[in-house]
């Protein structure tokens, strides 16, 4: 009975975390000027997944200022960092077809495209992105109890903190491309605020935590 508990809180958790990226998505498609489709779509995941990633990174810290517990893993935490992996996924699979029509070899190979390497911001943009693109599967691949169960909590832990490197790719990509496109200011400062906050946010988790170890 409590299994079956678990699970439809779950499932109705994640519906309700489904419904909030479709509505985010859809607000941030609506705000890119038309008229191409995966332009406008590659944003939109683009900035619902940083949404999902920052409240994520949020969870940790806001418990510790809270004094409530803080488990290696929760599943509220894990489940808006699935839905921000996942629009991370659509964003980048999405995104490769915007600038080379679906040619996305092109992106990273100097000898079928000189374009990736020569321009070094279009270059450097691309490979971070691919970087962060992979870190999400692999934080995506472990966000389960039985991979936790599996490598044991130190080494399963050791692995999901490669999220705060997956975070500052994210960022260094996404700053890249407020430069390449010369993104109008609303986006610029959606993009900072959003930023901004996961950086102040774990700022201050990691000096309560480091004060309470000195006082220990």
């Amino acid at each position: 009975m409590g299994s079956t508990a678990y699970w439809i809180n779950r499932t109705k958790r994640h519906s309700l975390l489904a419904i909030t990226a479709i509505v985010i998505t859809a607000a941030a498609y609506l705000a890119t000027p038309p008229p191409d489709f995966r332009h406008r779509f590659s944003m939109a995941t683009a900035y619902a997944s940083l949404a999902f990633f920052v409240a994520s990174l949020w969870l940790g810290p806001w418990n510790i200022l809270r004094r409530r517990p803080n488990p290696v893993s929760f599943d509220l935490r894990r489940d808006i960092g699935i839905w921000a992996g996942v629009l991370a996924l659509i964003h980048t699979a999405v995104g490769l077809t915007v600038h080379l029509r679906g040619r996305m070899w092109m992106y990273f190979f100097k000898r079928l495209h000189p374009l990736a390497i020569q321009n070094t911001k279009f270059g450097f943009a691309n490979f971070v992105g691919l970087g962060a693109a992979l870190l999400f599967l692999v934080l995506l691949v472990i966000s389960n109890d039985l991979s936790l169960r599996s490598f044991g909590v130190g080494r399963w832990k050791s692995i999901q903190r490669w999220a705060y490197i997956t975070f500052g790719l994210t960022i260094a990509h996404g700053i890249a491309y407020q430069l390449i496109e010369k993104r109008k200011i609303p986006w610029v400062i959606v993009f900072a605020c959003l930023s901004i906050a996961a950086v102040v946010i774990q700022t201050i988790g990691w000096n309560v935590v480091r004060q309470k170890k000195l006082i220990q």
